[in-house]
């Protein structure tokens, strides 16, 4: 079976950084989301640096913790969803995921059983 690529051109927004918050992977449409801010440069700086207060203290918390962080946003008339996650490799905690994915501002809803 041949692996393959699927995240660098997955039309979600992946970000990886290690444990002491240091960005080591996007994929292509992270790069594109956060072009203004240096996009692929982005890799090998701290994600810390990126966010103000009390955005910064809630990161490093989950850094820390290990915890995940779930919230959707809306930016320039984007409403998105944004997954954040510690991600583990033979079961070591190795750093952070964030996917963002955009979302409609009205969607359907099911309850299944």
């Amino acid at each position: 079976m041949k692996i393959i690529d699927w995240q660098k051109e997955f039309q979600c927004a992946i970000t990886i950084c290690d444990t002491d918050g240091v960005i080591i992977y996007m994929n292509d449409k992270a790069a594109k989301d956060f072009e203004k801010d240096g996009g692929q440069d982005l890799i090998g700086t701290n994600v810390l640096d990126c966010h103000p207060e009390p955005s910064k203290s809630q990161l490093k918390d989950m850094l820390l913790n290990q915890k995940t962080n779930i919230y959707t946003i809306e930016k320039n008339g984007i409403r998105k969803l944004i997954y954040q996650s510690p991600i583990y490799e033979s079961n070591i905690y190795i750093g952070l995921i964030e996917i963002s994915f955009e979302i409609p501002f009205e969607m359907e809803h099911f309850v299944r059983k």
